[in-house]
């Protein structure tokens, strides 16, 4: 069935969706590939699990159910325990390893309670930068080696409890001076500073056997002079994928960040990115994914970026028996 799937069907399987805009159903039947969930979307355990069990019966392919469960200031979970339940990555690594690596078994058991399986954590930035307004407390520290121990350990317990960890945000956002949410960051950093600093921590967690790296929407001036996402950069992806092999995610596609790109998602698609997230299920997504099905028939480069990221997404849901 998988082999002889369609190119409109393989371009599904691309995307991570939100719940919200009325084409969750429309997505799932065409064969998305997954559904994100935000704070809006679980207000009970019952409820939740509920809307988890219809996505399956109606997905072509079992989804990733995904999520972005780090603690502290980012967790989804909070209408259900009335308050966030978590320590955020600073605080918690502050506390010990051994405290870090128990939150995160509680995260992961929790997760797969459920019915999810892929958490867009841990975060591998190096906050280098006091006032970053987007990382802050959500990196395990202004250290590296330290982002690469707080990182490891939270990825371990993930993988252990069949939870698909995607790290991000590579290739680091912890020297940003604005949030990517609001507009485009630039990161003006030579390579050398990059490289031991922030992107150090996803080389370590790449070489010890990560399935997922997310892109992030910064401008890295040691990739491209041109102002350009990393997460459109064919320069920054081919540089990732000289020590990283599995799936490059996108973050959330609709941040201000990519404002003045309007066909960003092909851009990223032939730079080198397999799947993509984007918070709404509405008529302006699944037009951005029917066009690009529809220039693919006959668009040879496209059919074949669409073919590798298709081929590293079913040998990721297979590796973790989701298929």
């Amino acid at each position: 069935m998988i082999i002889s799937m369609k190119i409109v069907e393989k371009i599904y399987q691309m995307f991570i969706l939100g719940c919200k805009g009325g084409y969750l159903e429309h997505a799932l039947s065409k064969g998305l590939g997954g559904v994100i969930f935000f704070t809006d979307d679980i207000q009970s355990v019952d409820d939740f699990k509920s809307l988890i069990h219809r996505i399956n019966k109606q997905a072509e392919i079992k989804p990733f159910l995904s999520i972005d469960q780090e603690g502290g200031r980012v967790e989804r979970t909070q209408n259900i325990w009335g308050g966030k339940k978590y320590l955020s990555a600073k605080y918690a690594y502050q506390k010990g390893e051994q405290f870090l690596k128990e939150q995160s078994q509680n995260i992961a058991d929790e997760l797969s309670d459920y019915g999810l399986n892929l958490n867009f954590a841990p975060c591998c930035d190096t906050n280098t930068n006091p006032d970053n307004p987007i990382i802050g407390e959500r990196a395990f520290s202004d250290n590296p080696n330290d982002v690469i121990n707080g990182a490891q350990i939270v990825f371990d317990v993930y993988k252990q409890r069949g939870i698909i960890p995607c790290i991000k945000h590579f290739p680091g956002h912890g020297d940003a001076s604005c949030d990517s949410h609001l507009m485009l960051p630039e990161i003006d950093l030579s390579m050398q500073e990059m490289e031991n600093i922030h992107i150090k921590p996803f080389k370590a967690l790449a070489l010890k056997g990560a399935d997922m790296i997310m892109a992030a929407h910064l401008h890295c001036t040691c990739f491209d002079e041109q102002i350009i996402p990393t997460s459109l950069s064919k320069n920054a992806l081919d540089y990732l994928k000289t020590f990283f092999n599995g799936v490059i995610c996108s973050d959330d596609m609709v941040m201000k960040a990519l404002d003045n790109y309007q066909n960003a998602c092909e851009l990223a698609i032939r730079a080198g990115v397999n799947l993509f997230i984007y918070r709404y299920s509405d008529e302006k997504t699944i037009s951005i994914i029917e066009n690009i099905a529809q220039k693919a028939k006959t668009d040879k480069e496209l059919q074949q970026c669409i073919d590798t990221s298709f081929n590293k997404i079913i040998e990721l849901k297979k590796k973790y028996k989701l298929i």
